[in-house]
């Protein structure tokens, strides 16, 4: 009777931490993925042609070309800061984790905003084409843009996903350190169970009888364990 009177308090919140579980493994997945394609997809969009056009020279016309780092270096440098921000999500706990998190998003805002602007820019061709013509001035002719402001956009969009999955979410993620660090009961870092439970030496193994002789010992035992002394 006693028995059947105890709550189950475990029993109770089974349901509700197996669902947060669920969505705390759903939404890592979803955080990686989309965190790893969108930095991908900004670092291939930056290496590519954004706006080209043509400059006039003395012998006429002299095609130009302006890639994303020639025309904004900044989502190359928020892809690469949001990576590392996605991987150390899972180094650090609590308010860290929390700051991380607001930065991966930050930086993943940061890459739409700048791809946006990228996508009309001409002051780079402009620039190339002055560098070309030998003027102050150089007038482009011609400028057509290219789709990859757009695909560096919508890589910083997945980045900014995944950062508001990380701060809506990251408090049900693991963490690198919890599964490789124990802490004893005053709080500080447990040493490695190996070590104290490391077995004793066998006395009847070859190597201690050896190390036994060269202290002058007795392995036998006989002789209060001390090998007789010589003379």
């Amino acid at each position: 009777m006693s028995a059947a009177a105890v709550p189950q308090p475990q029993a109770q919140r089974g349901p509700a931490a197996a669902k947060a579980e669920r969505g705390g493994r759903r939404s890592l997945a979803v955080a990686l993925l989309s965190g790893a394609a969108g930095a991908a997809l900004v670092l291939l969009a930056t290496s590519r042609t954004w706006a080209e056009g043509t400059a006039a020279v003395a012998q006429g016309t002299l095609p130009q070309h302006a890639d994303g780092e020639d025309v904004t270096g900044l989502p190359g440098a928020l892809a690469v800061v949001g990576l590392a921000a996605l991987v150390a999500v899972f180094a650090v706990r609590r308010t860290g984790r929390a700051l991380v998190s607001a930065l991966l998003a930050l930086c993943g805002a940061g890459i739409v905003a700048s791809s946006l602007v990228g996508a009309s820019d001409t002051a780079a061709l402009e620039e190339k084409a002055s560098k070309a013509t030998g003027l102050a001035d150089g007038t482009i002719h011609d400028v057509a843009h290219t789709a990859w402001p757009w695909v560096a956009l919508a890589g910083g969009a997945l980045l900014l996903l995944a950062g508001v999955l990380a701060l809506g979410y990251g408090r049900h993620w693991p963490a690198m350190s919890g599964r490789y660090e124990r802490t004893g009961p005053d709080g500080a870092p447990a040493r490695g169970r190996a070590r104290r439970t490391r077995p004793a030496p066998d006395p009847d193994r070859p190597e201690e009888l050896w190390k036994a002789l060269d202290r002058g010992e007795d392995p036998t035992g006989q002789d209060g364990g001390r090998a007789p002394a010589d003379g």
